[in-house]
């Protein structure tokens, strides 16, 4: 939510120094080069607070140690194979497998005489 905010700050900053400017007739380019120096330069003297809190919640969220964010259709998903093992302990869930059926080691050996133990045939 920092970095949103900050981000907005900054936005509200350009936005009006971009409409001066081209009022001025600065021309399209120079007007989005002089509001884009002109915001940078105030919000680096004047909103170090939001810069940090920014910069502090980006690192939290790409350092590796945040939760994953899911959507609501993940959610109901984990809660159903939650409700089913927790009902029917003899089933398990396997996640790793892929809906093409493929492993990532390669094909399934199917058949008699398959060492493969998620063979269904033996």
């Amino acid at each position: 939510m920092a970095f949103v905010k900050y981000s907005l700050i900054r936005l509200a900053l350009f936005v009006p120094l971009f409409a001066l400017f081209v009022f001025l007739e600065l021309g399209w380019l120079l007007a989005v080069v002089c509001a884009g120096l002109i915001s940078f330069a105030i919000s680096y003297l004047f909103l170090q607070k939001q810069r940090d809190a920014a910069a502090a919640s980006l690192h939290a969220r790409f350092s590796g140690r945040a939760k994953p964010l899911r959507t609501a259709s993940e959610v109901d998903d984990a809660e159903a194979e939650d409700r089913l093992t927790d009902t029917h302990p003899d089933v398990a869930v396997r996640n790793d497998i892929p809906k093409n059926g493929i492993a990532k080691n390669g094909p399934r050996k199917t058949g008699p005489g398959s060492t493969d133990p998620r063979s269904t045939e033996a």
